[in-house]
């Protein structure tokens, strides 16, 4: 392996895809979920960065060409297995199927390119595939927010009376604990977080049909 840049940024976001699961074995929360926050935008930065460096100074290698979906998908999996393993106490399925179909097709993709073996080049990454990647880190990023706001949210309600919180967010007393911003906060992160979810999993059902669209001559019987 080239131990040139972008193949170096590429190995480390793919060594960072545990450390968001780490962060919530290790740290308690609001701190896990700012750390895992911030750890998962720099992986998505870097993963445009790379790709632009090894373009730019003309690096590519086959190693970076390997591990780079390799970290997407990492990162994308564990998360999503984070954002749905933390919001077991108020289950919704819609974070779950959006979340289904992202994983279902991730399992499919890779099992198809390793039945292929070396006519797998022909699955190559497309630009619906690369806006497929920006719409799940963008979901996952938003989404990791609400429970930053959740969290905050939680800590200046503990122990007030629910009639009294519900003045205070209907604007009927004094906001002394800025409780009307926090909900809002959880609130539209929540919204947005779930819409670039579903637009993610749309993107990658595509892809996904694509891949497979591509695949079907090279899975005929021979007669």
């Amino acid at each position: 392996m080239k131990w040139n840049l972008p193949n170096i940024l590429t190995l480390l976001r793919l060594i960072a895809a545990p450390g968001l699961a780490v962060m919530f074995l290790y740290f308690s929360r609001p701190y896990a979920d700012w750390f895992a926050l911030l750890l998962f935008i720099t992986a998505a930065v870097t993963d445009w960065f790379d790709g632009y460096l090894a373009r730019a100074w003309k690096q590519e290698t086959k190693m970076g060409a390997m591990l780079d979906p390799i970290a997407d998908k990492a990162m994308v999996v564990i998360a999503l297995m984070i954002l749905v393993g933390y919001s077991a106490e108020h289950w919704t399925p819609w974070l779950v199927l959006p979340a289904t179909v992202i994983l279902f097709r991730e399992v499919f993709v890779s099992g198809l390119r390793e039945y292929l073996g070396d006519t797998a080049g022909t699955l190559k990454v497309t630009k619906l595939a690369k806006w497929k990647t920006t719409a799940q880190m963008l979901a996952i990023a938003t989404l990791f927010s609400q429970g930053i706001f959740e969290h905050y949210l939680v800590m200046s309600s503990f122990g007030m009376d629910d009639q009294i919180y519900s003045q205070i967010i209907a604007g009927e007393l004094e906001d002394l604990f800025r409780l009307r911003w926090k909900e809002a906060g959880v609130f539209w992160t929540g919204r947005i977080g779930l819409w670039l979810l579903w637009i993610a999993a749309g993107l990658t059902a595509l892809t996904g049909l694509d891949y497979l669209r591509k695949a079907m001559p090279h899975l005929k019987e021979a007669h």
